[in-house]
């Protein structure tokens, strides 16, 4: 497979001044009347101005001469080449690229949507004009792929998969690295290099999105309960021993118990407590 061969073309500007010379003699050789003398020089004059370009900053000439590949222009400003030359212009600015929301299975099976941001630019013009039909379309096929097989590659979270290392809505770093490598491999056959890939969009499909919210809720629930749970444990364990302590009042087995569950009740409840006033003692 052949590979990109940069040019060095003529400076323009010194074809300019010969341009320049021989137009001066085609005209002198009018006034004189030396038919061949201003014949051969006019015939000059088109060949020079046929041969020149004009290139911008980050851009570039893809040259063919009978559709053998000479080479490739990067320098900008104005140059001359041979006017058999058959010229193709190439973009080398970086430029951006957001895949479409395409819905995909993750590791566990879950449907989810997933979306990429490209930052990439033409590194190699001879892979990008030769080995590939369209290498615009090219790159996001490619990327679509890639992005598909990412997602089937982790779990969206650590909810479906509790042992994975790396998860799609948790480690981005690390996805997106994967994913930079993944696509860096499908675009080098075109020539092009990718300077940043990068999840753009990423959610459960919405078939199954409301299902997902509830679990990750009552998860939170949960650990909310534990935590709760946890601090009135001890705040019954130490009002008990600060009771005990002081000797304000001794308690027997089964009013601890009932102290202890009405502590519970208090500290764990959802709603406000409404304290009921003993006027009696503590037996009735």
């Amino acid at each position: 497979m052949k590979t990109e061969k940069v040019l060095t073309p003529f400076n323009g500007y010194l074809v300019v001044a010969i341009l320049l010379l021989s137009l001066a003699i085609t005209f002198y050789g009018f006034i004189s009347s030396n038919i061949i003398l201003a014949a051969i020089s006019l015939l000059i004059s088109v060949f020079l101005t046929k041969g020149f370009i004009v290139i911008g900053p980050n851009s570039s000439k893809v040259l063919l001469l009978f559709g053998d590949y000479r080479g490739s222009i990067k320098e900008s400003g104005l140059f001359w080449t041979n006017p058999l030359y058959y010229k193709t212009s190439l973009s080398l600015r970086a430029r951006n690229f957001e895949s479409e929301k395409i819905k995909v299975n993750d590791k566990m099976g879950n449907p989810i949507l997933i979306s990429v941001i490209l930052v990439w630019k033409v590194k190699d013009t001879f892979k990008s004009t030769f080995e590939v039909d369209n290498y615009e379309t090219f790159i996001r096929i490619q990327t679509d792929s890639a992005v598909r097989k990412l997602a089937g590659s982790f779990p969206y979270d650590h909810f479906e998969d509790e042992r994975a290392t790396v998860t799609l809505s948790t480690n981005f770093d690390d996805v997106n690295k994967a994913l930079e490598h993944e696509v860096t491999q499908r675009l080098e056959i075109a020539g092009i290099e990718v300077i940043e890939s990068r999840i753009g969009y990423l959610a459960y499909a919405p078939e199954i999105a409301h299902s997902m919210l509830r679990r990750q809720q009552a998860s939170a629930v949960v650990a909310a309960r534990h935590k709760i749970v946890e601090g009135a444990v001890g705040m019954v364990e130490s009002a008990l021993n600060l009771l005990a302590d002081k000797e304000i009042i001794q308690f027997d087995e089964d009013k601890k118990a009932t102290m202890v569950s009405n502590l519970m009740v208090v500290l764990c409840g959802d709603s406000e407590t409404k304290p009921v006033i003993n006027t009696g003692t503590l037996n009735q």
